[in-house]
């Protein structure tokens, strides 16, 4: 009997082993995916505060890595997805607006059109796509101009993040030696 038990805990080790060693895993990817929360999810809240997020950013954080992005990498008038990999996804858990249009509580895909001293974001319908290769103009929701704002110090890996300025939400996107601030005001 004991033999038997043995043998039976052997045999399961053995496929055990087995069926770990047929999964593949994906090496970590060189752009790592990043979520920003508005209000940021760092802020300390009491236990009686509802800290539920207005809006969710989710997007892929490629690197300079010593590279010439704006004009280069990304070229200047083109639609870029804002990151790499997927395109990037915001979500709006309440009405907003950009620039005097309305946007309807929901999920929307987040690109741009960078130039040299401004930048069209876009907000459009249609997510789970990869990249900007199957951008659909027709599917936009909103387009905003916004001006470019240098930096000194290099932003190494494209970070977005959220500031406050009265009842407005600024998403601040940052890249290499460039940001751009998007308001939105929540309803």
């Amino acid at each position: 009997m004991k033999k038997l038990s043995l043998m039976a805990v052997t045999l399961f080790a053995a496929f055990t082993v087995q069926a770990q060693d047929a999964v593949k895993f994906a090496p970590l990817d060189a752009s790592p995916v990043d979520i920003s929360y508005f209000p940021s999810k760092s802020v300390k809240f009491k236990k009686t505060d509802n800290p539920s997020p207005a809006i969710k950013v989710i997007y892929s954080r490629p690197a300079v890595k010593g590279r010439t992005i704006f004009g280069d990498l990304i070229k200047f008038g083109e639609v870029w997805r804002v990151g790499a990999n997927e395109n990037t996804e915001i979500k709006f858990y309440k009405p907003v607006t950009i620039d005097g249009k309305n946007i309807p509580a929901g999920t929307y895909s987040l690109f741009a059109i960078p130039e040299k001293d401004k930048w069209t974001i876009i907000i459009n319908k249609e997510v789970d796509m990869w990249g900007a290769y199957a951008y659909d103009e027709t599917k936009d929701v909103a387009r905003v101009s916004v001006p470019v704002k240098p930096i000194s110090n290099v932003v190494e890996a494209l970070s977005i993040a959220f500031t406050t300025q009265g009842s407005v939400a600024n998403l601040v996107i940052g890249w290499d030696k460039t940001t751009v601030e998007v308001p939105i005001t929540i309803k």
